[in-house]
C-alpha cells in the first residue's frame, strides 16, 4: 500500500510542477505544449483506430473459416 501512495504523490507532484511550469511560461511555448498534445492525441486515435480495424478483419476472417467448416461438416454428414 505504501507504493502505491508514493507513487500517486510522486504523480500529484510531477502534475503540480507541470501545471506551474506551463503556466510560467510565455504563450508561444504554451502553444508548442498544446501542439504536442494534440499530436499526440491524434496518433493515439489513428493507432486506436488501426487496431480497431485490425481486429475486425481478423474477426471476419475468423468467421469465413468457421462457416467454411460449418459447411465442409455439414457436407460430410449428407
Amino acid at each position: 500500500m505504501g507504493n502505491k501512495t508514493n507513487g500517486l504523490l510522486a504523480l500529484l507532484g510531477l502534475g503540480a510542477l507541470a501545471y506551474w511550469k506551463y503556466k510560467k511560461s510565455t504563450p508561444e511555448e504554451q502553444q508548442a505544449v498544446k501542439d504536442k498534445i494534440n499530436t499526440a492525441k491524434d496518433n493515439l486515435n489513428k493507432w486506436g483506430n488501426d487496431i480497431k480495424t485490425k481486429a475486425n478483419d481478423v474477426a471476419s476472417q475468423v468467421e469465413g473459416k468457421v462457416n467454411e467448416a460449418k459447411t465442409k461438416a455439414e457436407d460430410s454428414l449428407s
